[in-house]
Order: structure tokens, then sequence, then C-alpha cells
């Protein structure tokens, strides 16, 4: 099942990428050009119904996440999408389809505003709370906005690209905490290595897209330049919130967090078992499990699973969220790790 899953979202995004370059190559290309026929108004309404419907259909099927509001942004932003990618002149005949599209993206963007000028509004008290808390500031501040917006997705999509740019952009002069109940899990690796190798190439790739794009297609030059500024600015902030952002063991609960892509806050009292077997820890892992491991060019295996009484829920990239039955971890000290983690997990059973 995990297997089939995973063919069903590699295939969504595959014909996903197909609908949308083919389509693109249909109208910027001598070839497609050339493949138009006379009336070309039949090829255009396939188009429209291509990115307005089927692409946003296998976007879902990739991120295997349904939801009808969700569905309707994609739909909208597809036609927005064709309006760029179709050239005006074949367009003529479909202005009414394509306004629809605009306006339905107007009424979806005042209404995000609306929820931005309450996010402005409740800053104060948002930082007030973050001040007054212990919790390390992945896990205060999500919860801070949590209190105010718990059923916004659009917030927490935008308070997730805040701590982005917060930790790319102001936490040079910070350093991270080093008590006795934290544990760094990237020293171990070349993870930050290999991150900065990720920049470089990507600083690289930019340059020579760029130069080569330029002159032959502004549109797709800007836009590709965009996403890599903004990949190297995910990258920094990641980096910098994995070294801020140590995992931390209190008296009833760790929080655990790898740079800016998850997070979690295991409670003692959901913990079923702690699995150290080196056999078991070697296999593959499964689906079910979310890993807290640094990963560079060498295969490693996590220091210990936490098998958990119930799926616990941990939040990713862009504040989505999704349960895990296990939690594996590799940290930096795995011994002095295992052993506080025993005896905090000892004292919670002894206490219920």
């Amino acid at each position: 099942m995990v297997l089939h899953k995973k063919t069903v979202s590699f295939v969504a995004l595959f014909l996903l990428l197909l609908v949308i370059s083919s389509n693109y190559v249909l109208y910027h290309s001598s070839f497609g050009l050339q493949s138009l026929p006379g009336n070309f108004n039949g090829v255009v309404v396939g188009s429209i119904l291509d990115l307005s419907l089927v692409a946003p259909l296998l976007f879902l099927a990739w991120q295997r996440k349904f939801s009808l509001k969700y569905f309707i942004v994609l739909m909208t932003t597809g036609l927005i999408a064709a309006r760029f990618i179709i050239p005006s002149e074949y367009l003529a005949s479909f202005q009414s389809v394509m306004w629809l599209g605009a306006g339905i993206e107007g009424l979806l963007i005042l209404f995000e505003l609306s929820l931005l000028f309450m996010l402005v509004k409740n800053v104060p008290p948002i930082l007030r709370r973050i001040k007054s808390s212990s919790l390390p500031l992945l896990f205060s501040f999500s919860r801070a906005v949590n209190e105010k917006f718990s059923k916004q997705p659009f917030i927490h999509v935008l308070c997730s690209e805040m701590l982005m740019f917060y930790y790319a952009f102001g936490t040079w002069k910070k350093q991270p905490r080093t008590e006795g109940n934290t544990f760094t899990l990237y020293k171990r690796s070349s993870f930050i290595t290999f991150q900065i190798m990720i920049i470089h190439a990507i600083v690289i790739e930019t340059l020579g897209l760029h130069w080569l794009l330029h002159n032959t297609s502004m549109t797709l030059s800007i836009v590709l330049l965009i996403l890599n500024i903004y990949s190297i600015i995910f990258f920094i902030g990641d980096i910098q919130a994995l070294r801020l952002n140590p995992l931390r063991v209190e008296e009833d609960r760790i929080y655990i967090s790898f740079g800016l892509a998850k997070r979690m806050e295991i409670s003692f009292k959901d913990i079923e078992e702690i699995i150290e077997d080196t056999h078991i820890l070697k296999q593959k892992i499964p689906s079910t499990t979310i890993e807290f491991i640094a990963r560079d060019f060498e295969t490693v295996h996590p220091d210990l699973l936490l098998t958990l009484k119930s799926p616990v829920e941990a939040t990713l990239f862009m504040g989505i969220k999704k349960k895990y039955q296990q939690v594996a971890i590799r940290v930096d000290d795995p011994h002095a790790f295992k052993k506080i983690v025993k005896e905090c997990l000892e004292k919670n059973k002894q206490n219920m």
C-alpha cells in the first residue's frame, strides 16, 4: 500500500509537469505553432481545461490532499496561468472565462488580505506570548499563532514564510542554547556543508540560466530567477533554524525540529516503546515514521525509534500538518540522549 501511494504520487507529478510543459511548448515553439490547426478554438478549449481542471486534479493527487476550497483556488490559478501561457490573440473568444477566473481569484485575494490584516492586528499579543514562553521559537511562535488562527491555513503558510525570512536574515548574532537537556542533530554529518553546496549550485544555475534565457523568454527567466532566490533564502533559513533549535527534552515532553522542514512535540505519556535494536533500526523506514536524521552522502540510521501509542501530529514545511505513528531520531550525543529520555519516560510512568 505504501509503495502504491508513492507510485500514484510520482505518476501524478510526472503527468502534471507533462500537462504544463506540453501546453507551454504548444504555444511557444515553432513546432507547436506549426501543429496548430486553422480553427484553433478547440485546441485553446483543451488547453484551458488542461490548466484549470486536469492540472489541479493532478496536483491534488500528487499532494494527496483533497479539499474543495483548495481545488477552487487551483482552478482559478490555472485560469490565470492560461492567460500567460496562451497568447492573447488565441484567447479573444474566451475573455469571459478568463475574467471569471480573475474575478474569483480577486475575491480570494481580498479574503486573504482580510486575514492578513487580522494577523497584523494580532502581532503585538503574539509577540508578547512568544516572549513570555520558555519554549523554542519554532514552537512558541506556532503555538501563539494557533491560539489566534487555529483554522486558517493561509495564515499558517504566511507565518511559515515569516519564520523562513526571520531565520535567514535576523538570527546571525544569535547562538544556540547548550544546556544539558538539549541535543544537536547535525554535527555527526556533513548536512550543513551539503546544504551550502546546494546554495552554491543554485547561484551558478541562476546566473547561467538567466543569461541563456533573458533574450529568448524574459518571463521564464524572471520566474526562474525568483524561484531560485526563494530557494536560496529557504536553505539559509533552514540552516539557521537547524543550528538554533536543538532537540530539547523537558520533564514531560520532547521538542524536536529539523530546520524549517519539520517539527514535533512528543509527550512522554504518548510514547509506547523505545526501540534500540540495531537490526530494526537498519530496516527501511515506513511512511508512518517521521525522521529527524541529518543525511548527507553516507547511509545513516537512527539512534532510536519512538513508537507512539497513537499517531501524533507533526508540522511540516508551509505549516502542513500530518500524523505519524513512529519517530526516528539521530542525535550527536546518543548515549546522553538515550539516558535522559529513559529517565524522563520512567518518571512519567510512575506519575501516571
